[in-house]
């Protein structure tokens, strides 16, 4: 019998899975209708996601990662910051 524990978690993988779809389908999609439609589809699971997340630690189901020393995270906006660039000037 499944618990609300695994109910949640499976939930919260179903719908990782299902953000990671719409990505790929949005970048790939050419009619923009149906990108907007696949955007706003995306945007409620995220907030279903997120609410869900918030849920399941309330709980005690899921324990999220400490968080980040702002020097580790001004070190991957630099190196974003980076790449963005590089694409950039090899485009020209």
């Amino acid at each position: 019998m499944l618990t609300e524990k695994d109910m949640v978690n499976d939930y919260l993988s179903s719908l990782k899975s299902s953000l990671t779809v719409y990505t790929t389908a949005i970048s790939e999609c050419s009619n923009p209708q149906l990108r907007n439609t696949l955007k706003q589809m995306r945007d409620q699971d995220e907030e279903r996601q997120m609410r869900l997340a918030q849920y399941a630690i309330q709980k005690g189901y899921y324990q999220p990662a400490q968080p980040a020393q702002p020097n580790q995270i001004q070190q991957v906006y630099n190196q974003l910051q980076g790449g963005g660039q590089q694409q950039q000037q090899s485009m020209h």
